[in-house]
């Protein structure tokens, strides 16, 4: 394993300076770029939980965007549980089902912080995709009904129509410093500013695309009454 200071020579050797900041990032962070959720997920979900309070609480700006379900940082309770109990089933994981669902919710608290800012994009199948069943969708989407116009939270949503201008799986941008992708098989944490600045060029992208305020809550609302007609 090189250090830092065989880095700086070799780059230094190879005139190669603007490549330092990329590999720095790579050797500082090679031992948790990739974690398998098998790895992660050993001792149960509550966990990585845990985790994400944390990495939460040291940000200010966090952007996230998902395409098929919707933000932990805006789930109910109801909604926490039947996504984590598919979750523990297929990875075949210690069921700590109650802490897990509390420990989410915990998350939730960093909400209301001063020091916060929050901008979520959402696609439009993340309002359709069931969790739970239609009682618990209805719920989830009143939630995020609710959540529209609060203080320091922006929500867009990206119509289902909408041109595929960038196609990405769901991530978290951590300030300028950091971004997490939740892949099937396993987790990635990326820290390379050349990639970052690929991350946060998309969700600049997806963020113009998506609707906001009456616009996101006319969608909202459709969906709801899509769930309330299945009754």
């Amino acid at each position: 394993m090189p250090s830092d200071t065989d880095i700086r020579a070799y780059c230094q050797h190879a005139d190669a300076a603007d490549q330092l900041p990329d590999l720095l990032a790579t050797l500082h962070n090679i031992d948790s770029a990739y974690l398998e959720w098998r790895r992660i997920l050993a001792t149960g979900m509550s966990r990585r939980q845990q985790k994400s309070v944390k990495l939460e609480a040291e940000a200010r700006n966090l952007r996230i965007y998902s395409t098929q379900v919707v933000p932990g940082l805006l789930q109910t309770a109801e909604y926490a549980e039947g996504l984590f109990r598919r979750h523990i089933e297929f990875y075949r994981v210690p069921d700590d089902l109650d802490s897990a669902v509390a420990k989410r919710m915990e998350r939730q608290r960093v909400l209301y912080q001063r020091d916060h800012r929050f901008h979520f994009v959402m696609g439009e199948q993340s309002l359709y995709t069931t969790v739970g069943n239609d009682g618990v969708m209805r719920g989830q989407l009143d939630r995020l009904a609710s959540m529209i116009g609060m203080p320091r939270i922006t929500l867009g949503i990206v119509p289902a129509t909408a041109e595929a201008l960038i196609v990405s799986t769901s991530f978290v941008m951590f300030d300028n410093n950091m971004v997490m992708v939740e892949g099937t098989a396993a987790e990635l944490t990326i820290t390379q500013p050349r990639e970052l600045a690929i991350y946060g060029r998309a969700f600049d992208t997806l963020a113009k695309q998506a609707v906001t305020a009456d616009k996101a809550r006319a969608l909202i609302m459709s969906a709801i009454d899509l769930r309330r007609g299945a009754e």
